[in-house]
């Protein structure tokens, strides 16, 4: 438990680092501060001095973590910046519902579970954090840093169009969704199960003649025809459907032999 809380701080450091840069340095997030919910909060005029303000006590409680000595009271300071976090968002959450918190970059996603979830691990990471000894590497303690760091930035959604987004992307690309698939994987059975519920088939059924004559399938459909008399009932059923609606009739006159 000692190698787990003196590892808390130099994950809080990095995080709280990172979020500092992004408000000090960024200027496209400065420039959009006022369409956050901290502009709802502080008003439009000091949304980006505020900024700036909560970069700076970010840079500042991720110095006193990164820096000997080991205190408890540097995990006190990062738990009372997480608890700002989730009371911030709270407020968010419940006065300005369709804006984004602006905490890591500028992105116009709002509040989310994702953002209460990142701030409840700050703040656990933090209380830890009180307990903390001087660290000692170890393979173990490491590989649960990274852990830790991986789930803060999957908690981010600021990060989503660098991972999140790409990673869609490729699987859609792999999977192919929309493509066609092969028709001999649907059965013929499941197409006229799904063609005798139909509307279609029920407004037809008193002019058939026959049982199916001929099945075959084209552009995503499965083509059934019926004898209909002296017509042709011809029925388009989806192939990747189950809403019997979607089935269509139609009746074609027999040709007249010459």
């Amino acid at each position: 438990m000692q190698g787990i809380a003196a590892l808390q701080p130099y994950v809080i450091a990095a995080f709280l680092s990172w979020a500092a840069v992004l408000k000090l340095f960024t200027r496209r997030m400065r420039s959009q501060a006022g369409r956050t919910a901290l502009a709802r909060l502080v008003g439009t005029a000091r949304a980006i001095p505020t900024l700036r303000l909560i970069g700076l006590a970010e840079l500042l409680v991720a110095a006193v973590l990164f820096l000997p000595p080991v205190s408890p009271w540097e995990g006190t300071a990062a738990a009372a910046l997480s608890t700002g976090f989730l009371a911030y968002l709270a407020y968010s959450y419940l006065a300005t519902p369709a804006s984004s918190c602006g905490c890591l970059g500028a992105h116009s996603q709002p509040v989310n579970w994702r953002a209460f979830a990142r701030a409840g691990l700050l703040l656990a990471m933090s209380v830890t954090a009180i307990w903390a000894q001087p660290f000692h590497p170890s393979a173990p303690l490491l590989l649960l840093g990274l852990a830790e760091a991986l789930a803060l930035l999957g908690l981010s959604p600021e990060l989503d169009r660098h991972w999140l987004t790409p990673l869609r992307r490729l699987s859609v690309r792999l999977r192919k969704p929309l493509a066609v698939r092969p028709s001999r994987d649907v059965p013929l059975e499941a197409s006229l199960r799904v063609l005798y519920l139909s509307p279609a088939y029920c407004t037809a059924s008193a002019r058939l003649t026959s049982d199916v004559q001929d099945v075959w399938d084209e552009d995503g459909l499965r083509f059934a025809s019926y004898a209909a008399g002296p017509r042709t009932a011809i029925f388009a059923i989806p192939l990747w459907g189950v809403d019997p609606r979607a089935v269509r009739v139609a009746l074609v006159d027999e040709p007249t032999p010459v």
